[in-house]
């Protein structure tokens, strides 16, 4: 199996795409002034306690209050609060953690009320960003995670991924860390780091310290609450980190900085691998030339179709996420009613996989496949979706049918569900039902154009249109294209665009940001 990842860089958003096999299996979206990702820490301050949730109200900048359960505090919140006064009272010279105390564990059975005041001043990080109504969920077992280990102040343990069967290697592993790793930190072992040199993993727990003192250094010096202490890598390298392994084609970014960003990350922790970063050049969009945008459209939205015109329906509420299998119009197998739908199921459990993890599905999803009345073909079911979720990285729990038929799975969320509009919104009548006779529309693009070049005086720019828009544009000897170029300039470029509906378009100018000529504004 090969693997590349496709980076879209634009000013206003970063979207990540991961082939396997040419074909799409996830997809990340995120804008590039998102803030509240997880894994960020912050200053914080408890603004309500709730007595009745043994929880509280934190205030993190976010709109919704964040939420910290009282079994979130962790067992070494004492020895955190006592560090961070420590912390605070010297705004000049910073207290080292290694000579930090460590007090007794706070206990399970606590109340919130006796550990929190109102006002109070904690350091907290981000576990799930805002869903819905909710706020960001957060803790205070701050944790910072690198390609092979986890860093963890004020734990002191070394605790080894359960995934390495080796006692052997386990050990060896262990007796390293415990030799390396400073006074009051605990580290975890990723899996990842089975059979990895003491060097390597030793640069790895100073470039996690580094973070760790960088972030009690913006505490130290933080003049307002809250303050952000630290933020979590861009998605782009913070998604690598998890995913990265030796199998990976490619990695290809339309970015200039953000290709030497990933190009940086991957030097440091697999230098022999670096040369798989490559910048993409091409005229075409980036999501254009691999494809990616016609399986987004195709694999999105409330029915997806898979073989042999069967198709699931997915529906989501705020509850759990709901997904029915159709048969379609499927032709009957030679075998039988039994036959045709087991196979229409185990392409259901195919599909149904994938879409869990290109939508990053969480929480509770029931799946209603088409009924089938033996029992060893129910249990073949369920062993198809064990093994197609084998590959899923969000932690997850599947239950074998009911005797209603539906499928019960539970998995992590950590971020809101990944929902793409695929349906096209009319980019010309904007909901009034009528148009413009489509003839005249290149009529309308030159009048922009003429408008662009002549009153705003924008002599070199990008128009993206409908591909098909582009081939009539292009067409002939002495194409439009070539009439407009003669009549304004040598700098327009036309770019067919998937993304785009028919009658639809978008001008950048040489820098790639987006000049809003959209028929709203258009000059009569």
């Amino acid at each position: 199996m090969t693997s590349e990842v496709i980076v879209d860089v634009q000013p206003k958003e970063i979207s990540i795409a991961l082939l396997e096999d040419k074909r799409l299996v996830e997809f990340h979206k995120e804008g590039r002034e998102a803030s509240y990702a997880v894994g960020n820490v912050y200053l914080a301050k408890v603004k309500k306690l709730m007595p009745g949730l043994n929880a509280c109200f934190v205030n993190v900048g976010h709109e919704r209050d964040a939420f910290l359960h009282y079994l979130d505090l962790g067992p070494q919140f004492h020895s955190y609060e006592k560090y961070l006064k420590q912390v605070a009272s010297d705004k000049k010279q910073l207290y080292p953690i290694e000579k930090a105390h460590m007090l007794p564990e706070l206990p399970k059975e606590g109340s919130v009320q006796n550990v929190l005041q109102c006002g109070q001043q904690v350091l907290v990080q981000v576990v799930k960003e805002p869903i819905s109504t909710k706020g960001p969920r957060l803790t205070c077992e701050i944790s910072f995670p690198g390609r092979y280990l986890v860093l963890i102040p004020f734990n002191d343990k070394v605790s080894v991924s359960s995934k390495i069967k080796s006692s052997a290697e386990r050990a060896r592993l262990k007796q390293i860390l415990q030799s390396i790793k400073p006074k009051n930190f605990g580290v975890i072992v990723r899996t990842v780091a089975e059979g990895k040199r003491v060097a390597e993993l030793d640069n790895e727990l100073k470039y996690l310290l580094k973070r760790w003192n960088d972030a009690i250094t913006r505490v130290q010096k933080a003049k307002e609450v809250p303050e952000l202490a630290y933020e979590e890598t861009s998605r782009t390298v913070a998604l690598l980190r998890d995913l990265f392994n030796p199998s990976y084609e490619n990695i290809y970014v339309n970015d200039e900085q953000i290709c030497n960003e990933v190009k940086d990350y991957v030097t440091l922790i697999a230098p022999d691998r670096a040369q798989v970063v490559k910048q993409y050049k091409g005229k075409l969009p980036i999501f254009d030339n691999f494809d990616v945008t016609k399986q987004i459209k195709s694999s999105f939205g409330r029915t997806v179709s898979y073989k042999h015109g069967a198709y699931l329906i997915i529906e989501h509420t705020e509850a759990l996420h709901v997904v029915d299998v159709n048969s379609g119009n499927r032709a009957k197998s030679k075998d039988g009613q039994e036959a045709n739908a087991l196979d229409v199921n185990l392409g259901a459990a195919d599909e149904l996989a994938r879409q869990l993890r290109l939508r990053d599905m969480g929480g509770i999803i029931v799946v209603d496949f088409i009924d089938m009345n033996l029992a060893e073909d129910r249990q073949k079911l369920y062993e198809r979706m064990c093994e197609n979720m084998k590959s899923d990285r969000a932690r997850h729990n599947i239950l074998p049918l009911s005797k209603f038929g539906l499928m019960q799975i539970t998995r992590q969320r950590v971020r809101p569900v990944m929902d793409v509009h695929v349906d096209e919104t009319c980019p010309t009548c904007h909901g009034k039902g009528t148009i413009k006779s489509s003839y005249l529309f290149t009529d309308l693009l030159e009048n922009k154009i003429e408008w662009l070049v002549k009153q705003l005086g924008i002599k070199r720019f990008t128009l993206h249109v409908h591909p098909y828009v582009s081939a009539y544009i292009h067409q002939g000897f002495i194409s439009l294209k070539r009439k407009w170029q003669f009549k304004y300039g040598f700098g327009i470029h036309i770019v067919p665009s998937q993304k785009l509906a028919f009658l639809q378009y978008e001008f950048y100018d040489a820098q790639g940001h987006e000049i809003d000529m959209k028929e709203e504004v258009e000059i009569k």
